[in-house]
C-alpha cells in the first residue's frame, strides 16, 4: 500500500466493459510528508474519494480484491481517505 495524493481525474469513453460506473483518480504517490515520490498514477476509486484526497492505494491483485468481482482488470485501486499523518515517534 502507498500513500498517494488526487490531483485529477481520467476519462475513457472506450474502455473494458467491467470498468463502466467507475471512476478513475490520478494520484501522485507521497511520503509521510507530501513528497510526490511518483507522479500521475491511475487507480479506480472504491471509496468515493476526490481531488485533494490524500488516499491509500493498493496494488496488483490486492487491487481488485475490493471490487465486487475479482476479474476487473485494475492493479491499482484507492481502498480508503486518509484523514491524518502523524509521522511523530510519540504516537
Amino acid at each position: 500500500m502507498r500513500l498517494a495524493q488526487v490531483t485529477g481525474t481520467a476519462t475513457a469513453t472506450a474502455k473494458d466493459p467491467r470498468l463502466v460506473g467507475g471512476t478513475l483518480l490520478v494520484a501522485d504517490i507521497i511520503d509521510g510528508a507530501g513528497t510526490v515520490l511518483d507522479p500521475a498514477c491511475v487507480a479506480l476509486d472504491t471509496v468515493g474519494a476526490g481531488v485533494g484526497d490524500t488516499v491509500l492505494l493498493t496494488f496488483g491483485s490486492a487491487a481488485r480484491l475490493p471490487l465486487t468481482a475479482a476479474a476487473v482488470p485494475v492493479d491499482a485501486a484507492v481502498i480508503a481517505v486518509i484523514d491524518r499523518v502523524d509521522m511523530s515517534a510519540d504516537s
